[in-house]
């Protein structure tokens, strides 16, 4: 398992747990984070034990956004990270879930801060739950910028369209209630359990098929703009495969056999 100093890694089973760790900042987004999110989305890609992952944030906080000191050259540390995103100039995009979508399910367990980038992060991931003291947004205009780690496509359809745009244009902070009100997160949970509380869904979504589950999730996104018409067409072209796979079958014969299922990817 990767990580650096601003993320760290671990395994819970067959769930990823990738940790924003630059508590003493809000998690506030630095090279190093940028760097350890990617190769921890990767990492969760490419394992094929991994079936969930979920996204958490130290000492309290989920994330408050781009630290734009860090990123322009100050308290980066090590020269390794610099040559990652000179190699990879669209890698700082990709960490943040908007220029790449993991194939397994992202779980996001939100603490404290969750505003700015991290509310643009958040817009990346499947499933969010938040601690009741939460607080998101999208600060950006009233620093003179712009969210544009896609939240002006993504939010409005995700959210009704009147709500996205209260939240892109007045730039004010929204509580953990308001923003399951409004479909932006779909658990608000007592502080200090919402990575409990994302570990048992990620639990749930472990003991099913793998191979379902990511044709599922892909579906989901891959139909989400088309007509109707398309969408159905492609739902058949994705789930058909699923049911001549051989854990199809051993989910069929579990169930009869009122046993859990053993399902091997195949």
């Amino acid at each position: 398992m990767g990580g650096t100093e601003h993320l760290t890694v671990q395994r819970e089973g067959a769930t990823l747990v990738l940790t924003l760790n630059r508590p003493e900042a809000k998690n506030a987004l630095s090279l190093p984070m940028l760097v350890g999110l990617y190769d921890g989305w990767v990492e969760a890609d490419e394992d094929d034990t991994v079936r969930s992952v979920v996204l958490a944030g130290a000492g309290g906080a989920f994330c408050a956004g781009m630290d734009l000191k860090a990123l322009g050259g100050k308290g980066m540390e090590g020269q390794q990270y610099r040559d990652r995103l000179k190699a990879d100039p669209d890698l700082h995009w990709k960490a943040m879930l908007r220029h790449h979508r993991p194939r397994k399910p992202v779980i996001a367990a939100v603490e404290g801060y969750c505003v700015a980038g991290g509310t643009e992060i958040l817009q990346g991931t499947d499933i969010r739950v938040a601690g009741e003291s939460a607080t998101f947004g999208l600060f950006e205009v009233k620093r003179g910028l712009f969210p544009i780690g896609g939240s002006t496509v993504r939010l409005q359809r995700q959210i009704p369209r009147t709500h996205a745009l209260e939240m892109l244009l007045t730039g004010r902070p929204y509580t953990a209630d308001e923003a399951a009100r409004i479909g932006l997160i779909g658990h608000v949970v007592p502080d200090g359990t919402a990575l409990e509380r994302a570990l048992a869904i990620a639990e749930q979504i472990n003991a099913c098929g793998p191979l379902a589950v990511e044709a599922v999730k892909a579906s989901v996104y891959e139909t989400a703009e088309m007509t109707e018409a398309d969408g159905l067409k492609s739902e058949l072209e994705r789930g058909w495969p699923i049911f001549d796979t051989a854990d199809a079958k051993e989910g069929a014969r579990a169930f009869a056999e009122k046993r859990p299922p053993v399902y091997r990817r195949a």
